[in-house]
């Protein structure tokens, strides 16, 4: 019998016009939902739209249309995108949806017959864009916390959740399970913030007089249901009326169907929530005590990642810098951005957008290495061969080499999949790409054919490389699925790669021999970095970025610069840097370097990080060292090795650098400041 998989993305807010923060969380999961399907799992990937609340009926209001049909128009934004960028959801919810209203007002009767919920006056700060309310104490310069805008005070009867009550009990479940929230340093941020401060009630009405457009209360016509209340409470009712009662792509299948009823049990709970790091405590915690007084299993994870800026600077209408996902797709094609968006920062981490950090990934990784292994091995198939794949003849060390490593990638991408690291998985995925462009390298397939004696190697290896391209295929097939089912046909196989069994698929000599190929055009064709106009978003801000090399970004990088900023800046400015205490774990020296050393610092989370302290430090000397490191700089190459952070040092009295430490022991991932 298959097992299940449950994921999610948070619902969108109708009212947004999709950006490149939007399409992030959505391929991750659709990421997650095709590698599942392809291990032979029961999928169920719900996506979709939060469509109640005060801004939907201004809005509305001042079309002149209903909420209802409002909400009609602009969720066609969303469910369009979802097409260019090949998502496969089985589902899209809308909070609108009759059976979801039902399953909303269901629940908080429950709760109110079981004394969940009580009414009582209320008098507090609503910022209107946000739909919230907030106490004096929670206001930043008399405005709102979250998005800065002014308040207003307002005193009204309200019915509120008994959140409070469950604030030791929560604490208590997120200690004990570790990998409900990820990443730890998310964990860190949630558990930091029920410690600091007492858990309030949850105010999850609003009254009709101010507010008519959202889900009534079943047991008071004259409230209705707080947006966020009602939002959250998707994740339960879509498994009772919209989730799939047997495998997606699997109709032979009947497992599902024998555990699935009316009240989703099959389904529940999730196997993964992805959201956004700006709505992590909504999820945390409102939305895993209304689990616990509903007595649900909580989710299985709750995955928060970071966001996207734009050449270092937030996204805003303002700046005219936001990314449109619609454009990047027409422009450069989905499976290019979905490459981009997972090899380039590790999931979870804030990324820096950039077009020329697009066109770099597309020209360097998919044209010149995959697309470029691909041309080569098809191409000298069809002239050596007659377009038909040989028989290999005696297996040697480069081949058993190959094979190693091609069998070991499926194990390698489970594990990091297993636990959201989508770029550890590229980088391992390409490990193999590299190995086989090498092996073309070594062999010489060309010098091969002119001997005729060599016919026997050169089937070999021909054969090797094409194996190398359908295993190639099948562990790619999640992030870039349209290309991958282009390189599957050219390379004569049948069928949908996407409904494959992953198991059945990835042993080495499947590919049959006399399989016909074909070249076809360039899967990835280059970027002309001149001649392309590479400007960013409708307003087309032109990227600055700039090409240098790896020597100059290394040097650029080093600690112990002297370089000094003749500007001040202001605390709002030094608040942008995000310091952390890190343990080393790992380190060693990099080749053809004097002054760099590659580091796996524990900050929380394992991160790779180049420093150039190799004059100052042995490798062996900085394990178990407690240093200080920058977590929020944009990932750069040095070496050709991703660094993701930087240790801060000082210039020492020999000479050298002296690594900033600690004094006393402190848990990695803590915070400085």
């Amino acid at each position: 019998m298959s097992g299940k998989f449950y994921v999610t993305t948070p619902i969108y807010y109708v009212n947004d016009i999709p950006h490149i923060g939007h399409a992030y969380t959505t391929v991750a999961a659709d990421i997650l939902a095709r590698y599942n399907r392809l291990c032979g799992d029961d999928v169920f990937f719900l996506t979709g739209t939060d469509e109640h609340g005060q801004k939907v009926e201004e809005a509305a209001g001042n079309r002149g249309i209903s909420p209802k049909k409002h909400a009609d128009l602009m969720v066609e934004n969303f469910s369009a995108l979802w097409k260019k960028l090949l998502i496969t959801n089985d589902a899209f919810i809308r909070t609108t949806d009759e059976a979801h209203v039902r399953t909303v007002q269901g629940i908080l009767q429950m709760l109110w017959d079981r004394g969940e919920i009580e009414r009582r006056p209320w008098k507090g700060w609503y910022c209107t864009p946000d739909e919230r309310f907030w106490t004096e104490t929670d206001l930043v310069e008399g405005n709102c916390p979250d998005c800065g805008r002014a308040v207003e005070l307002i005193e009204e009867e309200n019915y509120f959740f008994l959140m409070s009550k469950y604030q030791d009990r929560l604490m208590n479940y997120i200690k004990t399970n570790p990998e409900y929230i990820l990443p730890e340093f998310r964990r860190n941020e949630v558990m930091g913030f029920l410690k600091s401060q007492t858990l309030g009630d949850l105010c999850i009405s609003r009254p009709k007089l101010r507010l008519s457009w959202g889900v009534p209360i079943p047991f008071d016509e004259k409230f209705v249901t707080y947006v966020w209340f009602d939002a959250l409470l998707n994740y339960f009712s879509a498994t009772r009326y919209l989730a799939p009662k047997s495998g997606h792509g699997h109709p032979e299948k009947e497992a599902a169907k024998a555990y699935y009823n009316s009240k989703g049990e099959f389904w529940w709970p999730p196997d993964c929530h992805i959201v956004g790091k700006d709505i992590l405590t909504t999820h945390a915690v409102y939305w895993s005590t209304m689990l616990m007084a509903m007595n649900l299993p909580l989710p299985k994870c709750l995955f928060a990642h970071g966001w996207w800026t734009v050449e270092g600077k937030k996204m805003s209408k303002s700046r005219g810098n936001v990314v449109s996902p619609n454009e990047m797709v027409e422009r450069f094609g989905a499976d290019a951005l979905r490459y981009f968006l997972f090899r380039e920062v590790p999931f979870g981490l804030d990324g820096n957008f950039s077009i020329s950090a697009l066109a770099g990934r597309i020209n360097n990784d998919l044209a010149n290495d995959l697309g470029n292994l691909a041309s080569r091995a098809l191409n000298m198939i069809v002239r050596y061969r007659n377009a038909t794949v040989p028989s290999p003849g005696p297996e040697g060390k480069k081949e058993s080499d190959l094979k190693a490593m091609a069998e070991s990638i499926p194990d390698l991408v489970k594990n990091d999949l297993g636990k959201l690291r989508f770029n550890n998985a590229l980088e391992n995925i390409w490990k193999l790409v590299s190995l086989a462009n090498k092996y073309i390298e070594d062999t010489a397939p060309w010098k091969l054919a002119k001997n005729p004696g060599d016919t026997e190697r050169l089937n070999t290896v021909l054969y090797s490389v094409a194996e190398s391209l359908r295993l190639l295929c099948i562990n790619l097939a999640p992030f870039m699925p349209e290309s991958m089912q282009n390189l599957w046909t050219r390379l004569g196989q049948e069928g949908e790669l996407s409904q494959i069994n992953l198991d059945d698929q990835s042993k080495w000599g499947i590919l049959r021999p006399g399989t016909v190929v074909t070249k076809g055009e360039p899967l990835f064709p280059r970027i002309d970095m001149k001649t392309n106009n590479l400007n960013i978003s409708n307003n087309s801000t032109a990227s600055k970025d700039k090409e240098v090399s790896n020597r100059k970004q290394a040097e650029s990088h080093l600690p112990g610069d002297d370089s000094k900023a003749d500007n001040l800046i202001t605390i709002a400015d030094f608040a942008k840097v995000e310091l952390k205490t890190g343990k080393i774990l790992a380190a060693e020296s990099i080749k053809k370097s004097k002054k760099l050393l590659r580091l796996d610092v524990d900050t929380g989370e394992t991160r790779q990080i180049v420093a150039g302290i190799a004059m100052s430090y042995s490798p062996e000397k900085l394990l178990g060292k407690t240093v200080i490191v920058v977590t929020n700089l944009a990932p750069a190459k040095l070496f050709g090795i991703e660094s993701q952070g930087m240790l801060l040092a000082v210039p020492g009295n020999d000479g050298g650098l002296t690594l900033l430490t600690t004094d006393k022991d402190a848990a990695p991932g803590a915070k400085v400041g």
